[in-house]
């Protein structure tokens, strides 16, 4: 497949200006293929000479196409392309009929049945390039058009697109035409969905399910739709522009490969997000935080649209930094900044200290197989730090008027980073230019480390060194030991800095703990100095503020990361301080780290199992302390911990047998089938017991859990089958994107090292062959779940390394691979450290 590169979408966007396109789609052709009929009503501008351009498309056939009313050869498309060739300046009209095929991927239209009942739905998600898998287009972000899409559904179906849709008898369904977008967000779902309808502020508001999720999605449906309106009124009061589109549907898929997708008009949701099992409030914390990170776009995106896919930073950092900001401003989770501290800004960190970084706003991004590899860390979690930062420097009030001109100048239309900087440049007298050199344009992760220099007088100056080149306002925290309370700090001071400092900064006596970037507002790593660290390892959980915990949790992550704090410390850490934090977050992500990388990749195989019992022995604590039932949400998370460190099964298949956790919770499906993967890897039940399970919950999460335990059983059978399953089955048998991962997901386990040594160089040939067969989504799976972690050696960076040299993996599987293996280095220095 040709990409589309940079130049040759400024080459045809200088050529055309495309006006409207007439989608019909036809649903009813059966299991492998739909219909597909488009007529893109175009113009050549005036000056051209007679020249020639294409439009893209992959279709499974290519029954027509027409130019003008004259036929084109189909045996023309040569990959994805069709020529036009011979435009003259004026109007033109074409017209391509084809056969498409559905997707199992994600990618284009995806198709799924449910096996809890059999109902087929379709969506698609036609994000970067993937329009062309669904209707013919000229597939860049900046030809912009009107999109008027008519729909032939199966009997008993809803289809559900950016517009108001209206069934206008035998199947069809037409949707209203949407204001001028870009192609890649024209969306449609279609299927028999289960439908919560409302209106607010005159628009039609609906949230959409598979039927078998009904019940679910009926219990959260007052807290989805509360959470979508406090949103949608919050972003009235401070965008000028009103919501730009006709109606707001929110819209839960099966198998979705991200988190959401911004759609005008109809968001889709990974299904996830219908919860058919307990979670936490963290877990509801971070759905409304999706719901108004989607919402956001509508205006960062969907009204404005970045030019090209250098600019992703325009759509994606501002999103993520107006969820978080929107939804502690406007609903009950007054405490987002601190999830977002704890388990989204490391996601920027690390990726940040990769090879792969780039900057949050890259000079030049080449063509769409590169610009697909920067949604990452980077363009979300730091890109939306940077933006906090940005906000702090420059101030609210005039962030917002800055970012109202920009919507003011560009909107239905698209928009640079230069457009952006001028438009914030407007409604202040800072240097937003200087600013964006600094912060946007470079690469890596600052260090700010404190030295505290006594006076005669016995007070206290402090100095900032600053390593790195970025500036930044920031807070320092100065703290004093209670002494009615040894455990508790209190704050005595919060000293705002701007680094690089002038002069030292008088800080009065000693604090027994200073926090650097209190309050996180900036983007760093951070340090302590020696009395600091010593008050953080005996009284970090009598710090009062989880956000301050956070910024002190994450410096000892960098440390443990960095090799300058043994992995063995935040372990003891954690045992120590764990036992009476309140932050489900913190909670979550310090034993997520502990037992993922610490026990699994920064430990050697002798010191993990005391790791684990570290582990075990602390979710024991969280258990115990829960037992009046006043946190479900804490004792869920031990209760969850407890089971993936289990090192004996005697406990856990006690659970699993009697349905319950003495004293609560009961197991429900997402704990049952928890419970009986960590059996599997134990090598404490089998097929029989599986199938059992499968049995009791046919649901499309329950064949996910089968396939994560058949491949995590201890047996060289079943780890060849599920191998064969993801890397050797014929087309007609390709897993789907989610079976494909859970069956990574069970492979590869540490207790079982042996067992799968001989997978480990087999991994390098066989991914790179399945990503080129099968695309990118897969690509990213296996390369991120289908990935030997575990193996924490130098003969596995070696092979790794030899497939980056001579194995020719496709751009989304490579950018992966240098990830991993970078990680893995890590790993092996921390080790040596």
């Amino acid at each position: 497949m040709s990409v589309l590169t940079r130049d040759e979408a400024q080459t045809r966007a200088q050529l055309l200006d495309v006006h409207r396109y007439t989608v019909g789609l036809d649903l009813t052709g059966g299991d492998d293929t739909f219909g597909s009929v488009t007529v893109i009503r175009f113009a050549v501008r005036a000056g051209q000479d007679v020249t020639d351009t294409f439009v893209e498309l992959k279709p499974a056939q290519l029954r027509s196409a027409t130019l003008d009313g004259q036929p084109l050869d189909p045996g023309a498309l040569a990959e994805n392309r069709l020529p036009l060739k011979n435009l003259t300046p004026g109007e033109h009209e074409l017209r391509v009929d084809a056969i498409m095929r559905y997707s199992r991927t994600g990618e284009g239209m995806h198709r799924f049945t449910d096996p809890s009942d059999g109902e087929t739905y379709v969506y698609t998600q036609l994000f970067m390039e993937d329009v062309q898998r669904v209707f013919a287009a000229f597939d860049q972000p900046d030809l912009k058009a009107v999109f008027d899409v008519t729909v032939k559904a199966p009997a008993g179906w809803t289809v559900l697109a950016n517009g108001v849709t209206e069934h206008t008898g035998d199947g069809v369904w037409k949707a209203a035409p949407t204001p001028r977008v870009s192609t890649y967000l024209v969306a449609v779902a279609a299927g028999p969905w289960h439908s919560v309808r409302t209106e607010h502020r005159g628009l039609p508001f609906g949230i959409h399910c598979r039927r078998s999720l009904a019940p679910h999605l009926d219990a959260d449906a007052d807290e989805i739709l509360d959470i979508t309106r406090a949103c949608f009124d919050r972003y009235h009061e401070k965008f000028d522009e009103p919501y730009p589109f006709d109606s707001y549907d929110q819209a839960f898929v099966p198998e979705f490969n991200a988190g959401a997708m911004e759609n005008p008009g109809l968001v889709t949701f990974r299904d996830e997000f219908v919860y058919r099992s307990a979670v936490t409030d963290t877990e509801r914390q971070t759905r409304a935080m999706v719901i108004a990170h989607e919402m956001a776009h509508m205006w960062f995106g969907d009204l404005v649209t970045l030019k090209w896919w250098d600019d992703i930073w325009l759509n994606e950092s501002f999103a993520e930094y107006m969820g978080y900001q929107t939804i502690t401003e406007a609903t009950r989770f007054t405490d987002t900044w601190t999830d977002f501290g704890i388990g989204r800004k490391p996601w920027g960190y690390d990726a940040d200290q990769r090879p792969s970084t780039h900057p949050v706003a890259p000079d030049a991004v080449d063509d769409t197989a590169a610009a697909l590899l920067n949604f990452d860390g980077i363009s979300y979690a730091k890109g939306a730090s940077a933006l906090r930062q940005l906000v702090a420097w420059l101030g609210e009030k005039d962030f917002l008027a800055g970012i109202n001109t920009h919507f003011t100048r560009h909107r239905f239309a698209n928009a640079t980073l230069a457009d952006f900087i001028d438009s914030l440049a407007s409604a202040t007298d800072r240097d937003v230019h200087a600013w964006a050199e600094a912060w946007l344009r470079t690469t890596g992760v600052d260090t700010l480390t404190p030295h505290i220099t006594p006076a005669a007088d016995g007070t206290c100056a402090l100095t900032v060194e600053h390593r790195g080149s970025r500036p930044h306002r920031v807070s320092a925290g100065l703290y004093d030991q209670d002494l009615t309370d040894e455990g508790r700090l209190t704050l005595r001071a919060r000293l705002d800095l701007d680094v690089p400092q002038s002069e030292p900064h008088p800080i009065g006596k000693r604090p027994a703990l200073l926090v650097l970037n209190d309050g996180d507002l900036t983007y760093a790593k951070i340090r302590f100095d020696a009395d600091s660290f010593r008050t953080v390892r005996a009284h970090l959980s009598g710090l009062p503020e989880p956000l301050t915990r956070a910024v002190v949790w994450n410096a000892l992550r960098d440390a443990v990361r960095d090799g300058d704090l043994p992995a063995t410390d935040y372990l003891e850490t954690a045992r120590t301080h764990l036992p009476y934090e309140t932050d489900l977050a913190l909670v979550e992500t310090v034993l997520a780290f502990a037992r993922a990388q610490i026990a699994d990749r920064y430990l050697t195989p002798e010191a993990r199992p005391a790791a684990l019992a570290t582990l075990a022995g602390l979710c024991r604590d969280l258990i115990r302390r829960t037992e009046d039932g006043d946190n479900p949400g804490l004792r869920l998370i031990a209760v969850r911990q407890f089971i993936d460190v289990a090192a004996h099964p005697d406990t856990i298949a006690a659970w699993l047998a009697d349905g319950t956790v003495p004293g609560g919770p009961e197991l429900d499906p997402e704990l049952r089938w928890r419970v009986l993967s960590r059996l599997a890897v134990l090598g404490a039940t089998d097929e029989a017991a599986i199938a059992a399970e499968l049995e009791r919950d046919p649901s499309a999460t329950g064949r996910e859990g089968a396939a994560r335990c058949r491949a995590a059983l201890p047996d060289p059978e079943a780890k060849r089958r599920a191998w064969e399953a993801m890397f050797a089955a014929e087309e007609s048998e390709d897993l789907s994107n989610y079976l494909f991962t859970a069956t990574a997901q069970g492979f590869w386990q540490p207790e079982q090292a042996d067992l799968v040594a001989d997978y480990v160089p087999r991994f390098y040939q066989d991914a790179v062959a399945v990503a080129a067969r099968r695309g990118p989504a897969i690509a990213d799976a296996a390369g991120r779940w289908a990935f030997p972690a575990h193996a924490v050696d130098a003969e596995h960076l070696r092979l790794g390394e030899a497939c980056l040299r001579d194995g020719d993996p496709i751009p989304a599987l490579r950018r992966k691979l240098v990830d991993q293996l970078d990680d893995l280095a890590r790993a092996l220095r921390v080790r040596e450290a």
